[in-house]
């Protein structure tokens, strides 16, 4: 069977309802070879499935996410002890609602990590459309395609339809005057001023740690990291924009050294999609709702529980820092 006709027998299956035997009359095969076929279907990334809680068990959750910290929206996936797979289960989600409201025209600012690297290899849509996907932060040789804008980008571009567009620039610089002059760059400040004027963000959030990312790739030291946490930093935006636990920037030595959206950048683009799938991240989580650029959160239910439950244990310590 040609990958064409495969996926006609999986979209007959899934999409339009046809039962196993079905399918074994009109192509003429046995029931035992249409279900190794529909099991091929999915081995090759032809077909995809996805679990979710059903809409009325997180309504709740969802409704008190949005009421606290005033977000537009919430998506929450089922919780899963592998880390690896609980990544998938919601990058598959926010894959399916980029499907949902992305139209032609649409620009999208990409920024890196291992949650938006997700979603461009979890997205599957039969419409094409003329979007057009920039690089919000520049690149690195290290880290792989996960740590690179312009690769996810890419792949967002292939399975969603338009083009993407490249950032030609380190993501990290080694001081502020570089950085600086980067940013003064009218090839970089083209890129940057179309990422400005995007209609939805898909950024990470980060935690602190001296076993970070960041730190295997070099990008900051331990001490940098523990010199960050000692500062009061929870945790970071999109890679570096470094918060603390009350949504504040944290004053950092690792400040205005990337070349990527700042803060009140994010905060004019209209829906700003924060994704993280890791425990570790909660009082990351807090803090970066707590800033007011984020406007649908996509975590898993037990982070949001931990989430809740955070803010309301520091919401006097707040209120008497303010």
């Amino acid at each position: 069977m040609t990958n064409e006709e495969l996926t006609q027998l999986a979209k007959l299956y899934y999409v339009d309802g046809l039962t196993q035997e079905d399918l074994a009359k009109k192509f003429s095969l046995s029931r035992a070879k249409v279900g190794r076929l529909l099991k091929r279907a999915q081995d090759e990334g032809i077909v995809e499935i996805r679990v979710r809680h059903h809409p009325q068990a997180t309504q709740a959750l969802e409704d008190e996410l949005t009421s606290r910290f005033g977000i537009d929206r919430a998506i929450i996936s089922v919780d899963h002890k592998d880390q690896d797979k609980q990544r998938e289960l919601l990058a598959g989600l926010v894959a399916s609602y980029l499907d949902r409201i992305l139209t032609d025209g649409s620009i999208v600012a990409v920024g890196m990590g291992r949650n938006v690297s997700s979603i461009s290899h979890h997205a599957v849509s039969s419409t094409q459309r003329q979007c057009s996907f920039v690089c919000a932060i520049g690149g690195s040789y290290r880290g792989g395609e996960a740590m690179n804008a312009d690769h996810i980008s890419r792949r967002l571009a292939l399975r969603f339809g338009g083009d993407s567009e490249t950032l030609y620039a380190p993501a990290l610089v080694s001081d502020p005057a570089m950085c600086k002059a980067l940013l003064e760059n009218e090839t970089v400040r083209q890129s940057l001023s179309k990422a400005q004027r995007a209609h939805i963000a898909l950024v990470g959030v980060g935690d602190i740690l001296e076993d970070s990312n960041m730190v295997r790739m070099g990008w900051f030291t331990q001490a940098e990291i523990a010199e960050a946490k000692r500062s009061g930093a929870v945790g970071d935006i999109m890679g570096y924009d470094f918060i603390d636990i009350h949504g504040r920037p944290a004053t950092t030595l690792m400040q205005d050294r990337v070349v990527g959206l700042s803060l009140p950048d994010l905060e004019r683009i209209p829906n700003v999609i924060a994704i993280a799938s890791e425990h570790t991240k909660a009082t990351a989580i807090l803090g970066a709702l707590r800033t007011g650029v984020i406007d649908t959160l996509a975590t898993t239910e037990a982070i949001a529980q931990t989430v809740l439950s955070l803010e309301q244990a520091t919401r006097g310590m707040d209120v008497a820092r303010v």
